[in-house]
């Protein structure tokens, strides 16, 4: 039986991106399943009542320095973008409609590398559209349905849900109920998985 974990994400957080690609090598080593899982960070952080380090600014300036320290360690092309933070309700329920036509993977690899790769401006609406069309996807029928009510009230449900498993940043890893949040907790959840 192939072991799992869930990975908690929204493509604002830096860390996410970093925790992303780590994961992809794990899966190429075929060393476990990961189940990744959208949520909204804001609407997260709202619901416990915290605010994001990106707003306070000693943690920002230690994120941005932290995040580089991270990605070279790890030899990840990375470039925190100027933009930051970026805007990323629609894009995030863009993964919800990329998992109904399952292109889920193709779709969350192509907008991580268009906000921390290419340091792409992805709150610009028409970047966004240029985005989708290199994906071969059909911009105004992607975002029309990325904003039915079917896909703002599952992405609500998501992020509400996992609020109450206790998770409360990201990325975060869920691993036999047991949480792990920070992208250097990857271990600790393939750990638990393994057990």
């Amino acid at each position: 039986m192939i072991k799992y974990f869930d990975f908690y994400f929204d493509f604002v957080s830096p860390y996410s991106f970093l925790a992303h690609k780590e994961i992809k090598l794990i899966e190429k080593k075929k060393i476990i399943k990961v189940r990744y899982k959208p949520i909204l960070l804001g609407g997260l952080h709202n619901l416990h009542g915290i605010k994001a380090p990106a707003f306070i600014p000693a943690k920002a300036k230690h994120m941005i320095r932290d995040c580089k320290l991270i990605a070279e360690q790890n030899k990840i092309k990375f470039k925190f973008n100027s933009y930051f933070p970026i805007r990323s309700l629609n894009l995030m329920r863009g993964v919800l409609v990329a998992e109904e036509d399952n292109f889920k993977s193709y779709y969350i690899e192509s907008i991580f590398n268009a906000i921390w790769q290419d340091g792409l401006n992805m709150n610009d609406e028409s970047i966004v559209q240029k985005v989708l069309k290199n994906l071969n996807i059909n911009s105004k029928t992607f975002i029309l349905r990325s904003t039915s009510s079917s896909i703002k009230d599952s992405l609500k449900k998501r992020t509400e849900e996992a609020y109450e498993k206790g998770v409360f940043g990201a990325p975060t890893f869920v691993s036999n109920n047991k949480v792990f949040w920070g992208q250097d907790r990857i271990q600790f959840a393939i750990n638990e998985a393994n057990k």
